[in-house]
């Protein structure tokens, strides 16, 4: 059987594909450069807000002042979840994963919106404020309540950082936790047409609405193949336990032909730009709360590997002690992969459908293209095709 056409090559996962264009993130895999809508991401981690940043994504530009202030008091209604929502959480069994639980939850938000049916742009802005408040309060309340503890109102006029990281512990979070949290979600927040992104934007291009494309981006990002990866460092750590342990583990899992969770990227031929920041911030978050031991293994863990591989650790590497020093659950840093990232999901879905095609690639078929049907009285396995 002949190939689809000899002008369409094919590609296995769209490697070094290009199906779109793009204002929204760069990529410099090459000289590792991120840049959302042309400003750097380290500069942005360091000196903006996850509000601002998702600003920027939605807008296209910095906001002015008056413009800021009206943009976060648009946040102000979204500080609650629907009452139906709650009571959807307290359904679920308890085998349920957190990701299971916020696909269906997230899903289920888009039925008591206000502009759930409303596809003007200003309603799918709103729409994007509404996901991106409530997701936070989502996961925090979903694991409350599978904790046995019934879900924490958030307070008024502060950040979403801040606010997670209350409404899960229900204690006032240390500063140096939040900022190194809200850095962290800034850090996650876009990176180009990753799988859970380029889910987002198949399903924009058939015209479906808001809600269900990020539904999309949710089931996409709970494979272990795209959101997983920090899960899997955690356990690491856990299974080295020491850092004179690292070298023969690493060795071991290399003769094994194993590989390591948190080191290599499809795009970067370099250092991932956000692992420097996350890194610094693991460190501070260790030493805020007083225990180094995952920071100094993951430390020793990143040495090692790139020394006999060559290997440059990813975004993965450091987020999982970073978490862990804020005493979040492993089991948590898949969903906050997708708080974080929702503001760059929507993103790419708003440019979607501005510019919108739909998205229908091709196959090339290597099958069989000449049998013969056969009753099935008279099959055996002799005419079986192979």
């Amino acid at each position: 059987m002949g190939k689809l056409s000899e002008s369409a090559p094919t590609s296995a996962g769209l490697e070094e594909v290009v199906i779109s264009t793009s204002k929204i993130c760069f990529i410099d895999g090459v000289n590792g450069r991120l840049l959302y809508r042309g400003y750097d991401v380290l500069e942005l981690a360091e000196k903006s807000s996850f509000e601002e940043v998702a600003y920027l994504l939605w807008y296209h530009c910095l906001p002015r002042q008056t413009e800021f202030q009206a943009f976060l008091d648009g946040f102000s209604g979204s500080l609650d979840l629907p009452i139906e929502t709650i009571m959807i959480l307290r359904m679920f069994p308890k085998v349920a994963t957190p990701m299971e639980v916020l696909r269906t939850a997230v899903s289920s938000l888009g039925h008591w919106d206000p502009d759930s049916g409303n596809t003007r742009l200003d309603a799918c802005l709103r729409k994007a404020q509404r996901i991106t408040e409530r997701i936070p309060l989502l996961i925090s309340a979903m694991q409350r309540l599978r904790s046995g503890h019934e879900p924490v109102k958030p307070i008024d006029n502060q950040s979403i950082a801040y606010n997670f990281l209350y409404t899960l512990h229900n204690r006032e979070p240390e500063a140096t936790l939040v900022k190194a949290f809200d850095s962290a979600l800034i850090l996650h927040a876009d990176h180009e047409l990753n799988a859970s992104t380029f889910a987002a934007r198949v399903t924009a291009s058939t015209m479906a609405d808001l809600y269900s494309s990020v539904t999309s981006a949710i089931g996409t990002l709970k494979g272990p193949l795209h959101g997983g990866a920090n899960i899997e460092v955690m356990r690491v750590l856990k299974e080295i336990e020491k850092t004179e342990k690292v070298e023969s583990w690493v060795r071991q899992r290399l003769q094994n032909k194993k590989k390591i969770p948190g080191f290599g990227h499809r795009v970067y031929r370099c250092e991932d730009p956000r692992v420097a920041p996350l890194r610094q911030q693991a460190r501070q978050c260790a030493e805020l709360v007083g225990n180094l031991h995952f920071y100094e293994l993951t430390r020793a863990l990143e040495k090692t590997v790139t020394n006999l591989t060559g290997l440059f650790p990813n975004v993965d590497l450091y987020s999982a002690s970073l978490y862990h020093a804020m005493e979040i659950p492993e089991e948590l840093f898949t969903p906050i992969f997708a708080m974080s990232r929702v503001v760059g999901w929507t993103s790419h879905i708003f440019e979607q459908w501005r510019q919108n095609r739909l998205i229908r690639p091709r196959a090339e078929y290597v099958g069989p293209a000449s049998l013969s049907y056969v009753p099935i009285q008279e099959r055996d396995s002799k005419t079986e095709p192979q």
